[in-house]
């Protein structure tokens, strides 16, 4: 890494008091107003914001466009994602897209974060924050970065499960928080409540399909528990997660449970190698799937990874799901 880097994120302020932390990005001076400090609760933490930071990284396709929702790209150094969640063509954010610099292709590291000048970084437990690879929260104050983890990532504080509240309603928390921290409150609160409207106009349906959301793995698949995105838009489009008794965010579990619990659909997550037709075709060719009503009834559909993370494209993901689903007949 560069010296000139080091030096920079050096001069970051960042001092830990208690269970809180006071974060004072760097910046020239011009952000400072009536609306700072500001002090929001992040996964148990509460954090205090002297002014507002100049050079976010973000790191993963869904945490970026909460950013790009709010209108906050230039509020950011830049964003790391592989190329295979981005997806950047098709979006209402293609402009965003190009205005921000995209850091990196690979996983976020402390010497992207420090070549990058950040003062903030947005970013997740398994959402590029990883004990096992020394890139948390803690190491980063170390070098005088502050962070904001993702909602839908917050560790429960039984060991290493996720979720600490409904995914829609972590969702509308980072919203908000956000928010507060960049002084675009108003723009949060109008997106929440668009949000919340498109949601509650998806039709009651007269029947609830089992849903099973097939994210990858052909030894175990890996899926969403109760506190994954998916878990509110397959029940708010309509369905019933079958793991929705399991208190996490995304798990592995074995095929005998997807067996014994006999979804009538099978949502795909759509991103990389395999893509969702190679997926499509394991799931239709696996024996132990055989006689599943979804794989029996070839009742399959299809989302991006980024509809089924905590993003902005949530609602979208549940309109489109609860279409499909009213085509379902009941058992």
């Amino acid at each position: 890494m560069r010296t000139k880097a080091v030096a920079s994120a050096a001069l970051l302020a960042l001092v830990l008091t208690g269970c809180g932390a006071e974060i004072a990005p760097s910046g020239d001076g011009a952000t400072a107003s009536a609306h700072y400090p500001v002090t929001v609760s992040n996964c148990g933490t509460e954090l205090t914001f002297k002014e507002k930071p100049a050079r976010t990284v973000t790191n993963d396709v869904g945490i970026t466009e909460l950013m790009f929702a709010l209108g906050l790209e230039d509020r950011m150094a830049g964003y790391v994602m592989p190329d295979d969640k981005g997806q950047v063509d098709k979006v209402a954010w293609k402009d965003a897209y190009q205005r921000a610099e995209w850091l990196s292709k690979d996983q976020i590291t402390k010497e992207t974060v420090l070549e990058a000048r950040a003062d903030l970084v947005f970013a997740g437990w398994h959402y590029g924050f990883d004990e096992g690879k020394g890139f948390t929260p803690q190491t980063l104050s170390g070098l005088g970065i502050g962070s904001y983890v993702l909602t839908e990532s917050c560790r429960s504080g039984k060991g290493t499960e996720r979720g600490v509240m409904g995914p829609l309603d972590a969702l509308y928390t980072d919203l908000v928080n956000l928010g507060e921290i960049f002084d675009v409150r108003d723009r949060a609160d109008r997106l929440v409540a668009d949000f919340k409207a498109r949601i509650a106009a998806v039709p009651e349906p007269a029947h609830r399909p089992d849903v099973f959301l097939y994210d990858s793995g052909e030894d175990k698949p890996y899926t969403s528990g109760r506190f994954a995105a998916p878990q509110e838009i397959i029940a708010r489009a309509g369905g019933r997660n079958v793991m929705d008794d399991v208190a996490d965010s995304w798990i592995t579990v074995g095929w005998e449970s997807v067996v014994q619990r006999a979804p009538e659909v099978i949502v795909i997550s759509n991103y990389g190698t395999p893509d969702a037709e190679a997926k499509r075709k394991f799931l239709k060719s696996f024996p132990p799937l055989a006689g599943v009503p979804a794989v029996r009834n070839d009742r399959i559909f299809v989302l991006d990874y980024v509809d089924l993370v905590e993003s902005p494209r949530n609602p979208a993901a549940i309109t489109a799901l609860a279409e499909y689903l009213r085509t379902v007949p009941a058992r």
